[in-house]
């Protein structure tokens, strides 16, 4: 299990990297936020539908050989993505798009070999999510400031490089060192690829806890791809000037969900869920926009954004776990993928419209409209549906698989 969270954490290290990188790479050889949204829109979207659509493919092919091969094809992809000045725009979208759809698929397989591990170890699966969450966040917040440091350091060629390097690091770890442990549980009955997928969905749907959920953290995905994308970036330039103030930002945000996770790891298995999820709803969205429009003061972004990286500590966690313990061992591939996919159909919305609202309005009028917007759509689907009544505890699944 150690060596699984660990191949993982590696690949997102790189993962975050770039996520400085590739846009700073595009606003300086560009200097256009519609091209940046564009970019980070190119990537998501691959990324959200593969992670659903690819699931029936990797139960047949095998999660762990799935995770091998993506995570080798991505070290080769990224690769190439660094001499994307001289191949041109198109090409850069076209090979951030690839990428992104291996990274999609090599992410939600990994996941699910997370939750027989975890098993076989005797560990929560509360607390299996949240340390992960947390863990992530911790290399979320090392990868973005050492992101914008290494651009300035080794330029942004050799960043992107060393993001190429972290997946070939992660397909070995886990082709030499990774044997999942054999599942108790009846194998899946062979299904044709659309019967696959309908099975999935057809699960999901019966869920309102989970869609309600999914809803919300879309959102909040939705306006951080923005945010991270688009709007950082510009506020960054505009207000501070130096690359390393965004790695700083987004470095603070990990930060303070870093800290979260600390918190909730020890006592999220006693929390009322339904309450810790809705405050962390409110507290990691609308916040981090809304002082981006106010200040130009770096420390008061700061401060912010560290607060609602803070409240963010929770909302992926409390998914996880419900994922986990509501879904059926035989369709945990597919629901898991569909899940993912659904929680991230925000990303390339987000990225798009990061580019065309400063387009339209310029960042801070932007940002206010967003801020209000964001508040409304996080709130409305956890006061109006099931989640209101407290109906946050897990049932036991019963659908078939």
């Amino acid at each position: 299990m150690v060596t699984l969270v660990a191949a993982d954490l590696i690949s997102n290290l790189g993962s975050r990297i770039s996520v400085i990188a590739i846009p700073w790479l595009v606003l300086t050889t560009t200097g256009s936020p519609a091209k940046m949204g564009i970019v980070a829109a190119a990537e998501f979207l691959p990324y959200m539908l593969s992670s659903s659509l690819a699931t029936p493919w990797a139960d047949r092919f095998g999660v762990r050989r799935t995770s091998i091969t993506v995570d080798a094809a991505s070290a080769a992809v990224i690769a190439v993505v660094a001499l994307a000045p001289w191949l041109g725009f198109g090409a850069l979208v076209a090979l951030v798009a690839v990428a992104g759809g291996l990274r999609g698929i090599g992410d939600r397989v990994k996941h699910v070999m997370f939750r027989p591990a975890a098993q076989r170890a005797g560990v929560e699966l509360i607390r299996l999510t949240s340390a992960y969450d947390g863990l992530a966040r911790g290399v979320a917040l090392f990868g973005t400031v050492i992101g914008g440091l290494l651009i300035d350091w080794v330029g942004v060629t050799r960043a992107i490089w060393i993001d190429a390097g972290t997946f070939a690091i992660c397909a070995l770890l886990v082709g030499v060192l990774v044997r999942p442990p054999a599942s108790d549980a009846p194998a899946a009955p062979r299904e044709g690829y659309f019967q696959a997928l309908r099975t999935g969905f057809g699960y999901l749907r019966t869920d309102r806890v989970l869609l309600t959920m999914l809803v919300v953290v879309s959102t909040l995905n939705m306006f951080a791809a923005a945010n991270t994308a688009v709007w950082v970036p510009l506020w960054v330039r505009d207000e501070f000037g130096d690359p390393a103030g965004f790695g700083l930002v987004l470095g603070v945000f990990g930060g303070g969900a870093l800290l979260g996770n600390v918190v909730f790891t020890m006592l999220g298995p006693r929390l009322p869920r339904t309450l810790i999820f809705a405050a962390g709803a409110a507290l990691s969205g609308a916040p981090r926009l809304l002082v981006l429009a106010l200040t130009d003061h770096l420390v008061v972004v700061l401060v912010v954004t560290f607060l609602s990286g803070i409240g963010i500590a929770a909302v992926n966690p409390l998914l996880g776990a419900a994922l986990y313990e509501r879904v059926p061992d035989a369709l945990q591939t597919r629901v898991l993928g569909i899940s993912g996919s659904l929680a991230f159909v925000g990303l390339p919305v987000g990225a798009l419209l990061g580019g065309w609202s400063v387009a339209a309005l310029g960042l801070r009028p932007a940002l206010l409209v967003m801020a209000v917007v964001c508040a409304v759509l996080t709130v409305a689907p956890l006061v109006a549906g099931p989640l209101r009544m407290g109906r946050s505890t897990p049932a036991p699944p019963t659908a078939k698989a």
